[in-house]
């Protein structure tokens, strides 16, 4: 198997064997970076320490950037190419808050780590959206034609993977036969070139790399996350509830500003947007190729402000209690999220 793929079994068994850990150095106590960084006047924490990405820009980068944080700083420590890779690292008190697939986010609250979403930062829309894609002149056209196949992700047991099995379901293929899909983690960046070189015979593509990918040729989309459910917020912010008891002016400056980053991204002129972040990720001097911004289209948030609804995490809830990934009724959707800092007007 080539060195850029990594088979379902060891990565699902690695997943949840990190959301294990995390929760129990949480319940130890060892959550360290909700103290003592960038502490104000008042004693709550203002400068968070947070996982980027690279080429591209988060919403609380774009917040900053536009004077949204106030006083209220960012501290870089690194890039993630993985959802449940940054929530874990959240609860463990590595950074101070950290965005991933809802359906992760339970996974992670069922294993009793204290966490709690404050707002959500990425979806699906007509304009953003994760598409399956397959080339031109492959043979797969429909669910069943995925039995046996290998599918490139850039992490199991997520979004992209939950997908994936709805996808299956819907079109009448049995459990059986679905696990006979092989879904494969493949770093984004590198997800096209593998599906080109044939190492898979289907790539998940989203946003930049997705309209990169398309605009080269030779690919055509089998489904999308859009198709499948209309436009839904996807993920969310989470926090330790920790610090957001010890932190609420800073929790309540930091989401409001995010969620008025998400409406000037929304009002915006398409071109003045890509321009802002463009010069975002010149400016931080991290040897980055801004060439991919050109096609970026939006955050795909559905909601006004990224508020948080039940439905968000309620799919996710039955989703995983069908998989037996947690228990029918271990936890409510209203256990998982707040809206109480999110400042933004509704509506």
């Amino acid at each position: 198997m080539p060195a850029a793929l990594t088979s379902t079994t060891t990565s699902r068994r690695q997943f949840l064997t990190l959301l294990g850990i995390s929760a129990a150095a949480v319940s130890c106590g060892t959550a360290t970076a909700g103290s003592g960084s960038g502490s104000g006047s008042g004693g709550q924490v203002t400068t968070l320490k947070y996982q980027g990405s690279v080429g591209g820009v988060t919403l609380p980068e774009l917040a900053a950037d536009l004077g949204y944080l106030g006083d209220v700083k960012l501290e870089w420590i690194g890039n993630t190419i993985s959802g449940p890779q940054d929530i874990q690292s959240a609860a463990t008190g590595q950074i101070h808050f950290g965005g991933a697939f809802n359906g992760a986010i339970v996974k992670l609250a069922s294993s009793k780590a204290p966490i709690t979403s404050v707002i959500s930062y990425y979806g699906s829309d007509q304009h953003s959206y994760s598409g399956y894609y397959v080339l031109e002149d492959s043979p797969i056209r429909t669910a069943r034609d995925l039995i046996g196949k290998k599918v490139g992700m850039n992490t199991l047991g997520a979004h992209a993977q939950a997908m994936l099995e709805i996808y299956l379901g819907r079109n009448g293929v049995s459990k059986a036969d679905a696990a006979k899909v092989e879904s494969l983690v493949v770093p984004p960046v590198n997800t096209e070139q593998v599906l080109r070189q044939k190492q898979i015979e289907v790539a998940v593509l989203g946003g930049v790399l997705r309209d990169k990918a398309l605009a080269a040729g030779g690919i055509r989309p089998l489904f999308t996350d859009f198709e499948l459910l209309g436009p839904f917020s996807a993920g969310s912010y989470v926090m330790t509830k920790r610090f957001v008891k010890e932190n609420p002016d800073t929790v309540r400056t930091f989401v409001t500003g995010v969620a008025k980053a998400i409406e000037w991204s929304r009002t915006t002129p398409h071109e003045q947007v890509i321009a802002r972040m463009t010069d975002i990720v010149t400016k931080r001097g991290r040897n980055e190729d801004t060439a991919t911004l050109k096609y970026w289209r939006s955050y795909g948030v559905a909601e006004t402000g990224g508020r948080i609804s039940d439905k968000e995490f309620q799919v996710w809830l039955d989703w995983l209690a069908e998989r037996g990934d947690i228990k029918k009724g271990q936890l409510k959707a209203t256990d998982l999220y707040t809206n109480e800092f999110n400042g933004h007007r509704k509506g």
